[in-house]
C-alpha cells in the first residue's frame, strides 16, 4: 500500500473526521515510528507503526451512511470547545465513537432536520463538493407574505457578500397568523445562504427544517433519531 496523508488514515481507522485529524495532528499527539507528526506527513500503515496518544491505530472502519433528524440548538459538528450539544451526542456509544463519522455538509445551530454523517471520505466528497451539485430540499417558515415579485427575485438567485447566488427552486405552499410556509429546493449551500437571503428580502426567518438530501428524504423519521441509509439510497 502507498503511503497516504495522516489525517486520511486517521479517518479511516474510525478515529475521527479529517479535519478533526488534523487538529490531532497540530497538537503533536500522532507519532509514526515513534516520532512525532506533523500535518501533512505521509506513513504506510503496512509498514510504519502509527500511534495516537501512545496508542496503535486500529483497522479501517466498515464504511457507514446515517440519516440524521436534527434537532434545532444541536452543533453540526464532532466537538464543541464551548460544550454545547453536538450530532454525535443523539448516537449510541458504539456509534459516536470509534466509528470516524461525520457530518457531511452544514445545517446551523437553529435550524433542523436531514443531516447525514459518514465515515466515507469519496463519498462526502461527493456529497459536498459544488461540481456534485446535489440538491437539497427545505421547509420554510417566514415572517409575513412574500410577494410573488420577492419569490421571483429570490428564485433568480440573490447576491450575498457581493457573490452571485444560483438560481433556486422556491414556491409558496401556504400562509397563516402573519407568517408563511415556503418550499425552497437548492443546489447549493452557502453559509446561512436561507436566512440571510430571506432577511435581504424582507422576511425573518422563523423555522428552518431541511426535507431532503437529494432522493433521501426524512419521511417519518422523528426529531433526534436516525436510521441507516439502505442500500437503494446508498447506491
Amino acid at each position: 500500500m502507498a503511503a497516504e496523508r495522516l489525517q486520511k488514515l486517521i479517518a479511516q481507522a474510525g478515529v475521527c473526521s479529517r479535519r478533526r485529524a488534523e487538529e490531532l495532528l497540530r497538537d503533536g499527539r500522532v507519532t509514526v515510528n515513534g516520532q512525532r507528526a506533523q500535518l501533512g506527513d505521509k506513513a504506510d500503515p503496512n509498514s510504519d507503526a502509527i500511534s495516537l496518544d501512545g496508542q496503535p491505530l486500529g483497522a479501517s472502519a466498515e464504511p457507514m451512511v446515517l440519516l440524521l433528524n436534527k434537532p434545532a440548538g444541536v452543533l453540526s459538528s464532532c466537538f464543541d470547545p464551548e460544550g454545547r450539544p453536538i450530532v454525535l451526542d443523539l448516537l449510541p456509544p458504539e456509534l459516536a465513537r470509534g466509528q470516524g463519522l461525520h457530518p457531511v455538509g452544514r445545517l446551523d445551530f437553529e435550524s433542523r432536520g436531514a443531516l447525514l454523517l459518514s465515515n466515507d471520505g469519496a463519498l462526502t466528497l461527493q456529497l459536498t463538493h459544488p461540481r456534485y451539485a446535489h440538491s437539497k430540499t427545505y421547509r420554510v417558515w417566514v415572517q409575513g407574505q412574500p410577494s410573488q415579485r420577492v419569490l421571483d427575485q429570490w428564485a433568480r438567485g440573490v447576491s450575498l457578500d457581493g457573490l452571485p447566488s444560483q438560481p433556486v427552486q422556491v414556491r409558496s405552499l401556504s400562509s397563516e397568523q402573519g407568517r408563511t410556509l415556503l418550499e425552497l429546493v437548492m443546489g447549493e449551500g452557502k453559509n446561512r445562504q436561507i436566512r440571510r437571503t430571506a432577511e435581504l428580502l424582507g422576511h425573518h426567518v422563523l423555522d428552518l427544517q431541511r426535507i431532503a438530501i437529494g432522493p433521501i428524504h426524512l419521511g417519518a423519521l422523528p426529531e433526534g433519531r436516525w436510521r441507516r441509509i439502505n442500500d437503494q439510497e446508498w447506491e
